[in-house]
């Protein structure tokens, strides 16, 4: 009897420490992938609008200005699309790790199971499977039967529950080992596409400059952009004395852009390359009138910022002067900000100093990556330089 109860305790004690190496799974957070696809979603109506845009321009081919504009909307695609694809990336390798992650977990748990199992069959090595009949000569009382018989059927329900969760688990890890080839094969395409992209992205660069040259050397291709940039400037000049006619009221109060000359912040932090007024052409002596001036951005320095308090009056692209802002301060003074590679205020908005309000870029511009940058006195343009800090 001392031998079936030492056994009777074995069992007990082996049974328990089972139960407590079978820890459940643990449950894994997903990220949410709400954040990734509204930036897809973003980028990929950024896509769509460029295209509508290349589209527009193809249809002027005859224009210097429209060719440069079409080559400069392909750059602003391609790196869109690498935008698109480098989102895409980030998501995939961030799902990579979670599946490793799970992985591990799995593997594990595994080994979890793997000890819980060889506990049990030591268990029932130690008992030699006895029968029924086996039991009934050695116990010396009724009640050391039935706790018997309720181990060993514990034992047995156990037995099949461990032997169940292992061939769950193992099943588990082969769909994440799967779900993780199938992910480094998309990570791999997509770094293949990406590089194809930049390829484009260089031949599109190569191109431009190219356009650009031309433009600089050939004077009969220089006269013609001068005479579209003369048209442009009237047209611009229109859209002025149009949003003066519409007299916005401004939801604010105004502080006087007059009374901040000499002390307006600069819209870009950078280098001015080309200043307001008459300008002679190098090589072709042609004449030409600055209504503004154009800043290169210092290194790693691209937002545009809002120079005065204001309202947004126009955000779009406006031939000849790229992506273009404009921004009515009161009192008919107005601030005009060109060449912007992406928008961020939208028509509407009101601005406060510092404010940033777009990035720079090279949209209809000769001189690369540049600002254009405008103040207006009701249609009048004056020159900036007089208007901001100086440094």
């Amino acid at each position: 009897m001392k031998k079936l109860r030492g056994k009777k305790h074995l069992f007990i004690f082996i049974l328990s420490g089972v139960l407590i190496t079978l820890l459940p799974p643990h449950s894994f957070l997903q990220q949410d992938a709400s954040d990734y696809e509204k930036r897809l979603k973003r980028i990929s109506q950024q896509i769509e609008q460029v295209k509508a845009k290349i589209k527009k321009q193809e249809e002027k081919k005859s224009s210097v200005l429209s060719r440069l504009a079409t080559v400069s909307f392909q750059k602003k695609l391609i790196q869109n699309q690498i935008s698109l694809q480098q989102v895409k990336l980030k998501k995939a390798n961030e799902e990579l790790q979670t599946v490793q992650q799970r992985i591990d977990h799995l593997n594990s748990q595994m080994e979890k199971e793997k000890n819980s199992i060889k506990k049990i069959l030591v268990c029932l090595y130690k008992f030699g499977k006895p029968s029924f009949f086996d039991y009934m000569l050695r116990a010396e009382e009724v009640e050391s039967l039935f706790a018997e018989s309720k181990y060993l059927s514990l034992l047995a329900q156990y037995q099949e529950n461990i032997i169940s969760d292992y061939i769950e688990i193992l099943e588990n890890l082969k769909e994440t080992k799967e779900k993780q080839k199938t992910l480094k094969k998309e990570i791999h395409q997509l770094l293949s596409q990406a590089e194809q992209k930049r390829k484009a992205l260089r031949a599109q660069e190569r191109k431009h400059r190219a356009l650009v040259r031309k433009i600089e050397q050939d004077k009969r291709v220089h006269q013609k952009t001068l005479q579209e940039l003369k048209r442009r400037a009237e047209q611009l000049q229109i859209l002025i004395e149009k949003l003066i006619n519409e007299n916005v009221s401004l939801p604010f109060n105004i502080i006087p852009l007059y009374e901040k000359k000499g002390k307006l912040l600069w819209p870009l932090e950078g280098q001015v390359v080309s200043k307001f007024g008459l300008h002679r052409h190098p090589r072709f002596s042609t004449i030409t009138r600055n209504k503004g001036i154009e800043i290169s951005p210092s290194q790693d320095k691209p937002i545009i910022k809002a120079v005065h308090p204001g309202m947004v009056v126009y955000e779009d692209y406006f031939h000849g002067y790229g992506n273009l802002i404009i921004v009515d301060h009161g009192l008919s003074y107005y601030s005009l900000y060109g060449h912007c590679s992406d928008f961020l205020v939208n028509k509407g908005d009101v601005v406060n100093k510092g404010e940033p309000i777009a990035v720079v870029g090279e949209l209809s511009s000769l001189k690369g990556t540049t600002l254009y940058f405008e103040l207006r006195f009701k249609s009048k343009p004056m020159d900036p330089l007089k208007w901001l800090k100086k440094r």
